[in-house]
């Protein structure tokens, strides 16, 4: 394989490899670090690629050996209720947790392909998958996400089928146990034309601040997580009570449409203190179950998140660009 066509070749894997490390390592920078380092250890190595299996295989062998590696020296990521249970909405979050690693938005994704590829780009899937020990992670996504056989899977991991097959089988086991442990919304089909309509309904809500019509919007059971706090809430309730007192200070926020996990999300603005304008506050990504919200994640780390999702640092009061959510 010439050198040109070679490096074509494995280029044309890269964006399939970053979900992948995306979805092992629950972060994206590391994700793009991660498939950087596959594809040169891939072209420094290209002559030595044989044919004895697919090229696509012959990557996956390596962008698993550096998930793997990657994993093997840190912490797991989490979500905030991966670190306790709910908490009442009417008290303020404890400082930051700041020794956690918090599992990280991944910037686009089409929606409808999203919808069409069931929960695998999902922020709570991903999340969940960061229980399974980390060959069994990568089995389950190898198998149930992009489609590998059991048989490329085994010569990948250098294991048998019947090893390949029982991981799969014990990963899969661990994400039911875990979800049911968790009490979790099922998650049941969304189609595109319902995502969109119910994150127009709830940017519009959110901005009124409109309680009675986010009541109709989520879930009994849904769940509003703040990370870099270990705080989170379940159901309408504290999730009302949270709004209108420790996070009152959102009120008359503007949110800008982007997207995350292949799911609608929203950059949210607060009001400037001094009333010019307004100033970049949480990454709000939305999930969806059905006709209902089950999910409302707000990163706060906004100064490092919207550049990456390419929200604007400020906004004023006639920014054309915005819809006031």
């Amino acid at each position: 394989m010439g050198d040109i066509a070679a490096v074509e070749g494995l280029e044309e894997f890269r964006g399939e490899l970053t979900g992948y490390c995306y979805r092992m390592l629950g972060s994206y920078t590391e994700a793009e670090d991660a498939v950087q380092e596959t594809l040169v250890r891939a072209w420094r190595s290209i002559d030595r690629f044989e044919g004895r299996s697919a090229l696509r295989t012959w990557v996956y062998r390596i962008a698993t050996n550096v998930c793997l590696d990657a994993v093997a020296s840190g912490k797991r990521r989490a979500l905030p209720m991966d670190l306790s249970g709910p908490s009442e909405g009417s008290l303020p979050p404890a400082p930051p947790e700041v020794t956690a690693l918090w599992v990280e938005p991944c910037p686009g994704g089409d929606p409808e392909a999203a919808a069409a590829s069931g929960e695998s780009v999902r922020l709570a899937f991903v999340a969940t998958l960061q229980h399974l020990p980390p060959r069994q992670r990568a089995t389950l996504i190898l198998r149930d996400v992009l489609g590998f056989s059991a048989r490329e899977v085994a010569d990948l991991h250098g294991s048998t089928v019947a090893s390949a097959n029982s991981a799969l089988q014990r990963a899969r086991a661990t994400l039911a146990d875990r979800r049911q442990a968790t009490g979790a919304p099922a998650a049941r089909p969304c189609d595109d034309r319902v995502r969109r309509l119910l994150a127009e309904r709830y940017a519009t809500a959110f901005a009124r601040y409109d309680m009675e019509e986010l009541n109709m919007l989520l879930h009994v059971d849904a769940t509003l997580c703040l990370p870099p706090y270990a705080k989170w809430m379940r159901g309408m309730p504290d999730i009302q009570a949270w709004l209108n007192g420790p996070a009152i200070g959102c009120r008359g926020s503007r949110l800008v449409p982007t997207a995350a996990n292949g799911s609608p999300a929203f950059g949210q603005y607060r009001p400037h203190p001094d009333g010019t304008g307004y100033l970049p506050w949480a990454l709000q990504v939305i999930e969806f179950s059905g006709d209902r919200i089950t999910g409302i994640t707000a990163f706060r780390d906004a100064e490092r998140l919207f550049p990456l999702f390419g929200l604007p640092d400020h906004l004023d009061d006639d920014s054309p660009t915005v819809t006031r959510a």
